[in-house]
């Protein structure tokens, strides 16, 4: 009991934590984009209706007082701009998109501890009615990192739509376009200011976030309040472009919010009777059941109902689950415990290197985090606009959480052991994850992440199904998976993401 105390308190203190794990700033600057998607504001969102479904003020025209007395202002505060305010200005470049998933892959790492037992053994679950805890409130496991995600990007996304729709409509120019004399911070894209698209990510990505992370709710405060400034600072903006920008990301995220409070992730963590009730319908059905081999034993396992959680693109999670693993005991079953017991005895090198790169662990941004982080360079690599770029990762992250939700449903409707519980003595280099092994979430996070950005990016898409793959082989070299675990994981997520690309195909992007 001690040494398990220990291990939680190391953890708290980061002490085990690996560079390769924690989320790092992508180094880029403001660029040129690769295109301007003067339809984009035609595209079709995921929450709202059309671009024009948000309103927002008509805006002043650029000869009146009003207006004019707006680029005095940008100008007098960028003639008094600090070197704090202008290193703010270059870090946030002109695509915060990829920033704001930085801040929230930050926070999935900061809060992905699992709570230690009590003293007498007991466990106690985060709370969001009592955030501060004892233990915090998020516990940021991988279900729930894919579900912050995905809120934060699709939200980001319709918010772009509506700009777009509104900058195209009004045509109003940036300061620094209208004003020779307002130095301009970053590289010029011709498009027009008003609503501003960077103040629609702040509003949006800050409220989706803070709703997430409430203990972290000063800290987005004051990178939103940052980020808006350096917009104004920027010389892309005039503080009625900011406010237009602003009301549009507050209203796209009250609605992502409204549905995220609807989509059944406040039952997924479940009491001990449904646990035990969901168990004991698999052994029914099947013959077995998963028995958790933490010491001591948590009494229920990790959100055992998060495959009834609402799915953004796939019908229903019947849809996509996976047939019926092999019978402990079968031919197909004791063929795999010797190709485990082999890679055990093998003692690896190169497969421990595997297993470790891709652990993605407690103190991590998770498997989601780290198919975000490519997504991200991919991103900057080739150049995009910010709507083009929060669409990339609205489809990714929209496919990931479904790809979660499939994977939950068939772990706890299978509830198949995995191979520490049934192959004696057998041990993992990887950890005992506290959920039944069939399929592996490694396998169905990363294959479905890697289709969509096939998708988005095809002279990629050998790389990322690669590494897809090699994600999902990992988990069979930690001895914490059987092989088919990974392989029939693999195609579960590939048949998920399918259905978030048909609709990313009709969204009017690559028309």
């Amino acid at each position: 009991m001690k040494r398990i105390q220990l291990l939680y308190i190391l953890l708290a203190l980061g002490v085990f934590s690996c560079s390769k794990d924690l989320p790092t700033e992508l180094a880029y600057s403001s660029y040129q984009f690769a295109s301007i998607d003067e339809n984009g504001g035609d595209w079709i969102p995921i929450l709202i209706s059309d671009g024009a479904a948000i309103e927002i003020p008509v805006p002043t025209d650029v000869n009146s007082d009003a207006y004019q007395a707006e680029l005095a202002e940008v100008k007098s505060a960028i003639a008094s701009m600090t070197a704090s305010q202008k290193k703010a200005v270059e870090q946030w470049t002109n695509n915060p998109v990829v920033r704001w998933n930085e801040i929230a892959l930050e926070l999935i790492a900061k809060y992905n501890l699992i709570p230690g037992p009590n003293a007498d053994g007991t466990y106690t679950l985060p709370n969001p009615g009592n955030p501060d805890g004892p233990p915090a409130f998020p516990f940021a496991h991988p279900p729930y990192a894919s579900r912050a995600l995905a809120y934060m990007s699709v939200a980001q996304f319709d918010g772009l739509i509506a700009a777009w729709h509104y900058k195209f409509e009004y045509n109003r120019d940036a300061p620094y376009v209208l004003d020779p004399d307002i130095e301009h911070a970053f590289v010029a894209n011709p498009i027009p200011a008003y609503p501003s698209d960077g103040a629609v990510v702040a509003a949006a990505s800050g409220a989706v976030l803070k709703a997430m992370f409430p203990l972290e709710a000063a800290y987005l405060e004051q990178k939103q309040n940052e980020h808006l400034e350096a917009l104004l600072l920027s010389g892309e903006a005039v503080p009625s472009d900011l406010d237009g920008g602003v009301k549009i990301g507050q209203e796209i995220a009250a609605l992502a919010l409204t549905r995220a409070a609807g989509d059944g992730m406040k039952n997924a963590q479940t009491s001990k009777a449904v646990s035990d009730s969901i168990a004991n319908a698999a052994y029914e059905r099947f013959g077995w059941m998963w028995i958790n081999q933490e010491s001591p034993q948590r009494p229920v396992g990790l959100t055992p109902l998060f495959g009834k959680v609402k799915m953004w693109n796939v019908p229903n999670v019947e849809a996509t689950r996976p047939p019926v693993p092999p019978t402990p005991g079968s031919e197909a079953y004791n063929a795999d415990v010797k190709i485990l017991e082999g890679y055990l005895a093998e003692k690896n090198q190169e497969y421990r290197r595997i297993a470790n790169f891709w652990q993605d662990g407690l103190g991590t941004y998770t498997p989601p985090g780290h198919w975000n982080e490519f997504a991200n360079r991919f991103i900057v690599e080739s150049k995009m606009n910010t709507l083009r770029a929060a669409r990339t990762l609205a489809y990714l992250n929209m496919a990931v959480m479904d790809a979660g939700i499939s994977c939950w449903d068939a772990k706890y409707y299978y509830h198949y052991p995995r191979p520490i519980q049934t192959i004696e003595g057998f041990k993992t280099i990887a950890g005992t994850p506290n959920f039944p092994s069939y399929t592996s979430g490694h396998s169905v996070f990363s294959a479905a992440a890697a289709e969509v950005l096939a998708y988005v990016f095809p002279e990629k898409a050998n790389l990322v199904r690669g590494w897809a793959e090699e994600a999902a082989i990992s988990r069979v070299y930690g001895g914490i998976h059987w092989t088919f675990d990974a392989t029939v994981g693999t195609t579960q997520g590939i048949n998920v993401a399918q259905y978030s690309i048909d609709r990313a195909r009709q969204d009017g992007a690559d028309f």
